[in-house]
């Protein structure tokens, strides 16, 4: 993958619910990151006292966060609404020449903050709720 601009990564929210994603924020940084559990079946048997793992059978989670500025009124209206609401909605996420995850999420963290000479920024995170799919 050759060096891509940050503010290509996008975070899309499906706002109806009908499967049409919408851009709802300029973020400035972001972080996509995969985890999986492993499940340890090491026993008095195992060769050598090596540890062996279980294959396909830990649990597997998404999380993402990222900071910014809200593109407009109705985007941030759109996540506040599913944070205070603890909703899991359909997001996705679209990194350039790598491809597009898209799956249930909900928005673990929502924080604003703001200088006085400037605008009103945002940090945002959220936890994979279920099943992900992947698009290269």
């Amino acid at each position: 993958m050759v060096a891509q601009k940050g503010k290509d990564l996008l975070l899309k929210l499906d706002t109806t619910g009908a499967g049409g994603f919408v851009t709802v924020a300029g973020l400035r940084s972001k972080r996509l990151a995969f985890n999986a559990e492993t499940v340890d079946v090491t026993d008095a048997d195992s060769a050598g006292r090596w540890r062996e793992l279980l294959a396909g059978s830990g649990v597997q989670r998404a999380s993402v966060s990222g900071a910014g500025i809200f593109k407009d009124a109705a985007s941030d209206a759109a996540i506040r609404t599913r944070f205070f609401g603890s909703e899991i909605a359909a997001w996705q996420f679209v990194i350039p020449d790598f491809g597009t995850v898209e799956g249930p999420f909900q928005i673990t963290a929502l924080e604003y903050s703001g200088a006085h000479d400037g605008e009103v920024t945002f940090e945002i995170a959220l936890e994979s709720a279920g099943s992900l799919g992947f698009a290269a």
